[in-house]
């Protein structure tokens, strides 16, 4: 006798998630929820939605919220009341700060980038000019960008946001550095456009441009993508929004009564004048008439119905008087169908899309390890360099000590003559010496610390 274990009974939720800015954000979103015990999520950063079908046995939709939370991000169940939460949405324009945001940064990175990028027009103390206007693009116009980066900072992960904020801050903090500690703060400093750095001049040059123009970009990218999301959920809303706002509902009496579209149910009668729109899928109980159906079907010609024929909500009738019995309400109408098929496509994801979230969610990692690779190299390569300039300046400068020989007290070699300073071609013999500490008469000497002669002075020294 074999025992069957119940179907467990799954549920669906759609979770808004507020403060994703890039792929990876959903895709370590959907990492958390699919952790849990019975839960298949899905999260499209398209659209800001988790799309969650999960077993109420073994989790609690407060569970699903406080996983998106503890990823650092904020989701809410969606309330009863749908359409008042719409009407909110639509009343903030979630653009507006960001527009602001790009306008004030592009207004101040512009001049910063000519001016860097053309020498004819940088003047004296340009670059200090080109700090005032950066500044304020780098800590008040890229501060989505460092909050988001702190945020991702505290619980262990990293984004797109953290790449951003360190390249931004990378840069205007070397040339903060460049500019106090550097050569870059002289008054008359020109800054070349050259395709091919020269070794060693980073400690004279600045990037403030490069900080500035960078945060301006994605700015423009940031709201160039919300305003894309904001007009696709306008065009949803305006679907939803095709049907009937009011029905005028017959009562077995025969009396009429005006009501909200939302208040039908399946079995009650409604009338449908002519221009009006049918409230909801419903049979033709009474009257004739010409219904134009183009919304669902694309027919450019009204269609006739006749009694017991099925009505689709949001038809219009064009024609004579209809009395409708309703058969299906609120999700399951047709209208109702056609949104939810256009809401899934754009919370699924194609192959594609998946395979390039995997690929965001190992992408800054692998990135930031390369940056500090490069550091560890350049900092090893400065450093070695330094050790060998050290070594080769104490090789110049040492001097070891000869010991005295049978010659002199001094330790010369017999018939040794010492070498007398020498004299440039301009000077006579008699001249005095132009250049009494120049490089001219002071003896070189070499790795042994005695003096270099030249072949004809060794040859007398020899025959004494």
């Amino acid at each position: 006798m074999s025992t069957t274990t119940p179907p467990a009974t799954t549920d669906h939720v759609e979770l808004p998630i507020t403060g994703m800015t890039c792929a990876s954000c959903a895709n370590r979103i959907e990492r958390k929820l699919n952790k849990l015990d019975g839960v298949t999520a899905t999260v499209n950063y398209a659209t800001e939605k988790a799309t969650v079908d999960y077993d109420a046995d073994a989790v609690a939709p407060e569970e699903l919220v406080a996983a998106v939370q503890a990823a650092g991000y904020d989701t809410a169940l969606p309330s009863q009341d749908g359409g008042a939460g719409a009407a909110e949405d639509e009343a903030v324009d979630e653009t507006a700060p960001l527009r602001r945001r790009l306008i004030v940064s592009a207004l101040l990175s512009v001049p910063v980038l000519f001016i860097a990028m053309i020498p004819a027009l940088q003047f004296d103390n340009w670059q200090w000019l080109s700090l005032q206007l950066a500044t304020p693009v780098v800590l008040w116009g890229a501060w989505p960008f460092h909050r988001a980066a702190w945020a991702n900072a505290k619980h262990a992960t990293a984004t797109m946001d953290t790449l951003i904020s360190v390249g931004v801050l990378a840069a205007w903090l070397w040339s903060l550095y460049a500019l106090f500690l550097g050569d870059a703060g002289m008054n008359d400093m020109r800054m070349s456009f050259d395709l091919i750095p020269e070794r060693g001049a980073g400690e004279d040059e600045i990037y403030l441009e490069t900080a500035a123009i960078v945060t301006t970009f994605i700015l423009a990218g940031r709201y160039f993508e919300a305003k894309a999301k904001r007009r696709a959920g306008a065009a949803l809303q305006a679907l939803l929004e095709l049907g009937a706002k009011e029905v005028s509902i017959l009562d077995d009496d025969g009396t009429e009564r005006r009501v909200p579209a939302d208040q039908l149910a399946v079995g009650d009668r409604f009338i449908v004048r002519p221009g009006e729109k049918v409230a909801t899928d419903g049979v033709v109980e009474e009257g004739t008439s010409a219904v134009d159906q183009s919304l669902l079907t694309g027919e450019s010609v009204p269609v006739e119905k006749h009694p017991g024929d099925d009505v689709a909500g949001a038809t219009v009738n064009a024609g004579g008087r209809l009395v409708i019995r309703a058969t299906k309400v609120g999700a399951d109408t047709a209208l109702a169908q056609i949104a939810k098929l256009v809401t899934d496509a754009q919370t699924g994801k194609a192959p594609v899309q998946r395979l390039a979230d995997r690929v965001s969610g190992v992408f800054v990692p692998i990135v930031i390890g390369l940056a500090f690779l490069t550091l560890g190299f350049w900092l090893g390569a400065r450093r070695e360099r330094d050790v060998r300039l050290h070594r080769r300046r104490r090789g110049a400068d040492h001097r070891v000590p000869v010991r005295a020989g049978p010659g002199h007290a001094d330790g010369a070699p017999r018939g040794h003559r010492p070498r007398r300073p020498a004299r440039p071609a301009h000077q006579g013999p008699g001249d005095p010496g132009v250049h009494a500490r120049g490089r001219h008469d002071r003896p070189r000497q070499d790795r042994h610390g005695d003096h270099r002669q030249d072949g004809a002075r060794r040859r007398r020294a020899r025959r004494g």
